[in-house]
């Protein structure tokens, strides 16, 4: 094959893949306009006359969000919805806001010591808004030692739709309702219908539903619950070691400031050798104080 042949069906292949891209560009194109964009307005409506329903009826059901260290954050829906919705030229979004008001005198009353399990309680209850940390307790150097938990506040959770001409899919996002976190779902446009809208709906409204269940191989769920196993496992350790560290290390503080002699220091130390790298580093400072 000569060069001009070569390069020939080079400009073919290119032509080809130009044309297929351009297809798959005014399929996607297609299922937006003809699909998607009408599904979103059905969904809209839906939304709109499940709140008017919700705002009458004003359903109590307990909300419960598990936080490791805790124990179990229980709170009802206020039903102050807000519905807003964004339009483009080629794409849509829905959003649904709402309020949890958390149930304080259900809510357990924790004491927590350690360090780094006060600081684990305390940044994840800052991360998420939730007020209840009393009565802090410091060392000698400033650290938060021990304190009292039990949450107060709201949370919120919201729901969020997004579809658009470039992707042909309809992208789900629901933040706050069976964890502290944001789940993401893409729906195909053959499976946006009144179905679905029953889902959301009653995923909403924390009632049995399938809306974010995924069909997984059985071995894949055993590999899902051993990993899962195995991290919590991990993690008490880890939680004990820290927690032994930072005890020893806050024996070794008050010694230090108490006492101000080297004598003293070093014999504290060698009472709490178990931490890494600890006698090495005072011997130093026995040397240099000759």
């Amino acid at each position: 094959m000569g060069l001009l042949d070569e390069l020939e069906q080079e400009a073919k292949k290119r032509r080809l893949s130009g044309e297929d891209s351009a297809r798959r560009k005014a399929e996607r194109d297609t299922a937006y306009r003809v699909r998607l964009d009408p599904a979103l307005d059905a969904l809209h409506t839906f939304l709109s006359e499940l709140i008017i329903k919700l705002r009458t009826l004003r359903p109590k059901g307990a909300l419960r969000y598990h936080v490791p260290g805790y124990g179990d954050i229980v709170g009802y829906v206020e039903h102050e919805y807000k519905l807003t919705e964004e339009r483009q030229a080629s794409s849509r979004e829905i959003t649904l806001e709402f309020p949890c008001a958390i149930a304080t005198e259900a809510c357990p009353t924790v004491e927590v010591e350690g360090v780094s399990r006060v600081r684990a309680i305390a940044g994840f209850f800052q991360r998420n808004r939730i007020g209840g940390m009393m009565a802090p307790r410091k060392d000698p150097a400033g650290d938060v030692i021990a304190a009292t938990f039990r949450a107060k506040g709201r949370i919120m959770l919201g729901a969020h739709f997004h579809a658009d001409a470039e992707t042909a899919m309809l992208r789900m996002s629901f933040t706050n309702f069976d964890v502290f976190d944001t789940t993401v779902k893409s729906i195909a446009p053959s499976q946006v219908d009144d179905e679905l809208y029953e889902q959301i709906g009653r995923f909403l409204l924390r009632e049995p539903n399938t809306l974010l269940q995924e069909d997984l191989p059985e071995a894949y769920r055993k590999q899902l619950k051993s990993k899962v196993q195995q991290q919590e496992i991990k993690r008490r350790w880890e939680t004990r070691i820290s927690d032994n560290r930072e005890t020893e290390l806050a024996h070794l503080r008050r010694v230090y400031t108490t006492a101000g002699k080297v004598g003293g220091l070093f014999g504290a130390v060698r009472s709490v050798g178990r931490i890494g790298g600890a006698i090495g580093r005072v011997r130093s400072l026995f040397k240099r104080g000759k």
